[in-house]
């Protein structure tokens, strides 16, 4: 008897599932099924950005009141959520913490069974829901009304239980979901940490929190390094030429060449009067043709901007980049002590 062999079967991978179609080849010849997946991610960041732009419109008195209640407590801001509230509870706090608001996350299941002992008399709730029907954070609630510890919501129902129990509800509602089975929470948790965010800023201002400060509570790394970085660490402070005001064009040429083309320009007591740019001169040689025994205060730049040794890196490196500026004086009690370079701090890890 002939028999004819089948095709071995396709293995199916543990789970049940075949593997999906792979969009296969370089951006542009994906076919429809790539045209519909960019579809459905522009629909979902689309609909994300719509409903984190429409918090704007809604922040008022309750923001300021809820800013002013974690301002005003003298210890934590103790945030909680479950599932994905849980999660963005969990940032919230770190965001606060990390910008000069003492906050902990407290997971509301083990809240009640006895981690609520955590939770002090001059403590504040930050409670974090899409419903404002959770049942844990109910029972949060119920204890922060016994100890009355102020409870901020931040709430995709501002109308719940919750929302009308908080001292603060902040309004976190959304249009509609991204998930296209309006199951996961995507839109909701995304306006829920912009909502935290906002308020962790607003309370950065208010405190007066500045980079020295965050400087102070991130030492490490990076960032830790461009928030200690000071101008007097990266400045040249030895063998830099000045010159008076009296110094002509054709003096000044050798300086600019050797100091990258600024050179401050120097009164009595090297107070800075002035500073000379290889722009400066540029211009100034363009405009005039005997231009070789001129002053520098002719063409010098009268107002120059300038840095103090013991000011951030960073800070001084931006306000040169803004004004389009490769070096600055540095003056200490009103005398020249030296010049710091834009690509001196780069170097450094200013940026």
């Amino acid at each position: 008897m002939n028999t004819v062999a089948s095709a071995p079967a396709e293995p199916v991978p543990a789970g049940g599932r075949k593997p999906a179609e792979p969009a296969a080849g370089p951006s542009g010849s994906h076919g429809a099924l790539g045209e519909a997946l960019l579809a459905e991610g522009r629909r979902v960041l689309g609909l994300e950005s719509e409903a984190v732009a429409a918090l704007a419109g809604r922040l008022g008195e309750s923001f300021i009141g809820a800013v002013d209640l974690v301002f005003s407590c003298g210890g934590r801001a103790v945030v909680s959520g479950i599932g994905k509230s849980g999660l963005i509870a969990r940032k919230v706090a770190a965001t606060l913490t990390s910008t000069g608001t003492p906050a902990v996350f407290l997971h509301p299941v083990d809240g009640l069974h006895g981690d609520l002992g955590i939770v002090g008399a001059d403590d504040i709730m930050i409670l974090i829901s899409k419903s404002g029907s959770t049942r844990e954070l109910e029972g949060l609630l119920a204890f922060a009304e016994v100890h009355h510890v102020p409870v901020v919501a931040l709430l995709g129902n501002p109308d719940s239980h919750l929302g009308r129990r908080a001292a603060v509800s902040l309004d976190c509602s959304v249009r509609a979901e991204a998930c296209p089975l309006e199951l996961a929470p995507t839109s909701s948790s995304t306006a829920a940490l912009a909502m935290g965010d906002a308020l962790a800023m607003a309370l950065l201002r208010r405190r007066g929190f500045d980079p020295g400060d965050f400087a102070r509570i991130h030492p490490a790394g990076s960032l830790g390094n461009r928030l200690t970085l000071r101008v007097g660490d990266v400045m040249e402070d030895r063998d830099y030429p000045s010159v008076p005001p009296h110094c002509s064009a054709r003096e000044i040429i050798e300086p600019l060449a050797r100091m990258r083309g600024t050179v401050p320009v120097v009164g009595e007591e090297r107070s800075v009067v002035g500073v000379v740019t290889a722009g400066d001169l540029t211009r100034f040689m363009q405009e005039t043709e005997d231009f070789l025994d001129t002053p520098v205060s002719r063409f010098m730049t009268h107002t120059p901007r300038i840095a103090s040794p013991d000011e951030l890196g960073v800070v001084a490196m931006h306000r040169m980049e803004e004004h389009g500026i490769m070096a600055l004086p540095v003056v200490s009690e009103g005398r020249l002590v030296g010049i710091v370079h834009l690509h001196d701090l780069l170097r450094a890890g200013a940026a």
